[in-house]
C-alpha cells in the first residue's frame, strides 16, 4: 500500500492512475485484438457447428428409406397391421390369424398358507419361519429349446419379497412373479410368449416346478426330483397342470402358407405383420405404396437445413464491419449500462468473417454440388428434373428452390430413381449429387478446423489460437514491463517528496534562526 503527496500535498495516487492509463494503451489495443480472435475463433465453430448438421443429415439422404417410404393400408387394424422396409414389393397381402401367442401363466390354486390360528400370511415374514429354506428350484426352455435349471438359495433372513425380487432380477430366466396382496396369490409367468416345450414332458409346461433330472446320455429329461417343487406347490399352492398359454401365434399368408411364430409378428418379404387379434376365419387385407409424403418431407427438411447453412455463410460475408467498434474494455464496460454494451457488441461483432476465404470458398464448392448432371442409367440425372432449382438471386448465395408438386411427382413415379441421382456411390460421372456435396462440406469443415480448431484443441492446434497464444506471451511481457514503469513513477514521485520535505525542514529552520535573531 502507497500514500504519497505527504510533503507536497499533490495526489500522487491519481497521478500515476493517470500516467498508467496512457502506458496501458498498448495493452488495451492487445486485449481487444485477442477478443475479437476470439469472437472469430468462435463465429467459425458456429458454422461448423450448422456444417455438421448438414452432414449429419446426407447419411439419412444415402439410404433407401429416406426415398422409398412404404405406406401400408390394413382392412382389419384392430387385428393385423404392419410395416415394410424400403425393399418391400408394392401390392395386397392377404392375412387370416387363427391363433395369437400367448405367455405361459401358473397361479396360486388356493390363497398363501395360513396358521392354523387363522394369522393372515404376511409377504414380509421370513420364510424359515414358514419352514421353508435351502433351495428353491425351477426350470425354463431357452429360445434352442434347451432346458434350463435355475437355482435361488434362501438365506437367513429372507422374505417371500425377497424371492420374488431375485426370480425377477434375473435375466436368464425369462419369467415374472407377482404377488397379489388382495387375493394373497402368486402369479408366475413367462416374459415371452410361444411354446418352447415341444415335448411332453412335465405336460408340456414352459415353467417346470423343481429340480429336473437329466439323463446323461442322451441330456433329455427323466423326470423330478421328488419334494424339490415344494416351495411351488405346497408353499404356493401351485400345480404344475395349472399352467396355461404358452401358445405359438398360426395365421395363413396369401391363402396358401401356413405359419406358427412364438411371437405375435412375423416378417415375410420385407413386411412385417403384426398380430393384434384373431381374424375369426377371414382375410386382413393389407396393402403396401410408395409413401411420397414422407420421402417428400425428408427431402424438404434437409432442403431446409441446406438453405440454413447457405444462409449462414452468406450472412457472414455480407455484414457490415464497424471498425470504429472495437471489443469493450474492462473500464469502459464498468461505464456503460447492459443495453449500450448489448448495441456496442452487437456492431463489433458484425463482420468478423467477411471476406474468409474459407467461407467464400465453401459457398462456392457446395453450390457446384449441385449443377453437374449424374449418370443414373434412369430418367433423372439433374437436379432440375425432380423440380429443384437453384435461386436466382445471387443475394441468396445459392439457395435451393423447390416445385413441391414436380418434386412429389418424381418421387411417386421412381423413388429409386431420385435416389441414385442424391446418392449414387459409384464414382465419376455416376457420382450422386449429396456424395458430391458432402466432400465439399467435408473440406470446408477440415479447413475451418485448420483455422479455429474444435473445442478439444489447445491454441498451439489452430492458425487462430497459434495468434491467441502469440498475443497472449506478449500480454504477459507487457504487463510485467507496466509494473516496472509504475514503480518507476512512485520511486521518482517519492523522491520528490523526499527533496520537497528536506527543503520544507531547510525553510523551518531558517525561520527559526531568523526569528529567533530578532527576539
Amino acid at each position: 500500500m502507497r500514500i504519497g503527496g505527504l510533503a507536497s500535498g499533490i495526489d500522487t495516487d491519481s497521478i500515476i492512475k493517470d500516467l498508467m492509463k496512457a502506458e496501458r494503451m498498448p495493452l488495451d489495443k492487445m486485449e481487444q485484438d485477442k477478443t475479437k480472435l476470439e469472437w472469430q475463433r468462435d463465429a467459425f465453430r458456429d458454422l461448423n457447428k450448422k456444417l455438421l448438421e448438414l452432414d449429419n443429415m446426407m447419411l439419412d439422404m444415402k439410404l433407401s428409406k429416406t426415398y422409398n417410404s412404404k405406406t401400408i393400408v390394413s382392412t382389419m387394424e384392430g387385428a393385423v397391421t404392419a410395416t415394410a422396409t424400403s425393399g418391400a414389393s408394392n401390392g395386397t397381402y392377404k392375412i387370416n390369424v387363427e391363433k395369437l401367442a400367448s405367455a405361459a401363466i401358473n397361479i396360486s390354486q388356493n390363497e398363501l398358507a395360513i396358521d392354523e390360528a387363522g394369522t393372515p400370511f404376511d409377504l414380509n415374514t421370513s420364510l424359515k419361519a414358514q419352514n421353508i429354506e435351502g433351495t428353491i428350484e425351477f426350470a425354463t426352455y431357452n429360445h434352442n429349446g434347451e432346458l434350463n435349471q435355475h437355482s435361488y438359495e434362501i438365506g437367513e433372513n429372507d422374505t417371500l419379497k425377497d424371492v420374488i425380487k431375485k426370480i425377477n432380477d434375473d435375466p436368464e430366466n425369462n419369467v415374472r412373479m407377482t404377488y397379489d396382496e388382495k387375493a394373497n396369490k402368486v402369479i408366475f409367468e413367462t416374459t415371452r410368449t410361444g411354446n418352447y416345450n415341444d415335448t411332453d414332458f412335465a405336460g408340456g409346461s414352459e415353467i417346470i416346478f423343481g429340480k429336473v433330472e437329466i439323463d446323461e446320455e442322451t441330456q433329455e429329461p427323466t423326470g423330478i426330483n421328488q419334494n424339490s417343487d415344494s416351495f411351488f406347490t405346497s408353499f404356493l399352492g401351485m400345480a404344475q397342470s395349472g399352467e396355461t398359454g404358452g401358445g405359438n401365434a398360426k395365421f395363413t399368408y396369401n391363402d396358401a402358407y401356413t405359419v406358427e411364430s412364438k411371437d405375435n409378428n412375423y416378417t415375410l418379404n420385407g413386411i412385417t405383420f403384426q398380430f393384434n387379434d384373431t381374424t375369426n376365419g377371414t382375410n386382413a387385407n393389407l396393402t403396401v405404396n410408395n409413401d411420397a409424403d414422407a420421402a417428400f418431407d425428408n427431402i424438404m427438411a434437409f432442403v431446409d437445413k441446406y438453405n440454413e447453412v447457405v444462409e449462414l455463410f452468406n450472412g457472414s460475408q455480407q455484414e457490415t464491419r464497424y471498425r470504429d467498434f472495437p471489443p469493450l474494455t474492462d473500464e469502459q464496460r464498468a461505464e456503460m449500462s447492459d443495453k449500450e454494451i448489448e448495441l456496442w457488441e452487437e456492431k463489433a461483432k458484425s463482420g468478423l468473417l467477411k471476406g474468409e476465404g474459407v467461407i467464400s470458398s465453401g459457398l462456392f464448392s457446395m453450390r457446384q454440388s449441385w449443377y453437374s448432371s449424374v449418370k443414373t442409367d434412369g430418367q433423372f440425372t439433374t437436379l432440375t428434373q425432380i423440380g429443384i432449382t437453384t435461386s436466382k438471386d445471387y443475394l441468396d448465395g445459392g439457395k435451393l428452390i423447390v416445385n413441391e408438386e414436380d418434386l412429389r411427382a418424381a418421387l411417386q413415379e421412381d423413388p429409386a430413381g431420385v435416389q441414385k441421382l442424391f446418392s449414387n456411390s459409384e464414382e465419376g460421372a455416376n457420382r450422386g449429387l449429396v456424395n458430391r456435396l458432402e466432400d465439399a462440406v467435408d473440406s470446408t469443415m477440415n479447413r475451418i478446423n485448420q483455422s479455429a480448431g474444435k473445442g478439444t484443441d489447445t491454441l498451439e492446434n489452430y492458425t487462430i489460437g497459434k495468434r491467441m497464444k502469440d498475443l497472449d506471451d506478449r500480454i504477459d511481457a507487457f504487463e510485467d514491463k507496466l509494473k516496472n514503469i509504475e514503480d518507476r513513477y512512485w520511486r521518482q514521485f517519492s523522491a520528490m517528496e523526499q527533496a520537497i520535505s528536506r527543503m520544507n525542514n531547510q525553510s523551518a529552520m531558517l525561520m527559526n534562526a531568523f526569528g529567533g535573531g530578532m527576539m
